[in-house]
């Protein structure tokens, strides 16, 4: 067992096993944290009006008269299983509603990715190519723009400037799924897909500015331009390729919370994707949902964690024995 441990994978699907359990544990406490309770929820203000009887027949309908700690691995048991419970307001599986949005937000997501390695790397690379020139004071300022606009301010702006002078507003439509309409639907992902990558590429865009700065003093590159290679291609296949192990790093991380950050602008552009699903399963406290979107989520962010970890390893051997 322990020698199995020291293999850098078997670390890391260990760690990421952990990190489910924890993000397990915080999610189920914090909603029994929240005032009110399930049965709340779903009779409003008439459950003011219930009889003792009434109320544990509903306590022991919902599992609420168990004990936190048989409730938790009750729960946990039924995901293991493939069973994620099932919404009480509208009946369906949370496996269901999981299955339809999630693939919204990976899509989003996958946007707002080439959005922010597009801007993010080009700002990076002008920026780097002459630093504390007046190129350097530009690209940082777009960087701390980036990073410091809150997504909510930008998307309500964008969303307003856009309806309001150009009378053109994709996003008021029901939403069309990209197998159904793939013109409106990419419409409708163009101004989520804007605001997150705007976001994303601050972050790209420092961390890769370091890099692309640490490399270009690295001896390889001195000697490439010494044999009269010329500037472009050192920029393109050794500068930049050299700098490519933090660049995928930070975009594995970001992408991830992405995933689980995209709440905020999914409401404001009215995109049916999984932050939205938990943002609606917490206001009508529906904990089966919140719980279980919220695993998925975990779920998703470690594997494109552990995706990227591999893909560095790939880019770079000399991390492969870490």
């Amino acid at each position: 067992m322990t020698a199995v441990l020291r293999h850098p994978l078997a670390r890391r699907i260990l760690e990421a096993a952990l990190t489910l359990l924890g993000v397990a544990v915080l999610v189920f406490v914090m909603l029994r944290a929240i005032p009110g309770d399930q049965i709340t929820a779903s009779l409003g203000t008439e459950a003011a009006a219930l009889t003792p009887a009434q109320r544990a027949a509903l306590e022991a309908y919902y599992g609420l008269d168990q004990p936190l700690v048989v409730q938790f691995f009750t729960w946990i048991g039924a995901v293991l299983t493939g069973n994620l419970g099932a919404s009480q307001r509208s009946g369906q599986s949370v496996l269901e509603m999981t299955a339809a949005a999630l693939p919204i937000t990976l899509e989003l997501a996958l946007l707002s990715l080439v959005v922010g390695l597009v801007l993010g790397v080009a700002a990076a690379m002008l920026s780097a190519s002459r630093p504390n020139s007046a190129r350097d004071a530009v690209g940082q300022t777009f960087g701390l723009a980036g990073l410091s606009i809150p997504a909510f301010l930008l998307g309500s702006a964008l969303l307003a400037a856009s309806a309001r002078f150009l009378g053109y507003n994709p996003n008021a439509e029901q939403f069309a799924p990209l197998t159904s309409d793939p013109t409106l639907n990419l419409q409708q992902m163009l101004m989520p897909a804007l605001v997150l990558g705007f976001g994303l590429a601050a972050p790209i865009m420092r961390t890769a500015r370091s890099a692309l700065l640490e490399v270009r003093g690295q001896d390889f590159v001195r000697t490439a331009r010494g044999k009269g290679v010329g500037p472009r291609a050192i920029q393109f296949r050794h500068v930049l390729r050299g700098a490519l192990v933090p660049i995928v790093t930070m975009t594995g991380l970001q992408f991830g919370y992405l995933l689980g950050g995209a709440v905020v602008v999914e409401q404001i552009f009215s995109v049916p994707g999984i932050g939205r699903q938990v943002l609606l399963g917490i206001q009508q406290k529906e904990h089966a949902v919140v719980q279980s979107t919220v695993l998925v989520i975990a779920l998703t962010f470690v594997l494109v964690n552990l995706a990227t970890d591999l893909l560095y390893r790939l880019i770079d051997p000399r991390v492969r024995a870490s």
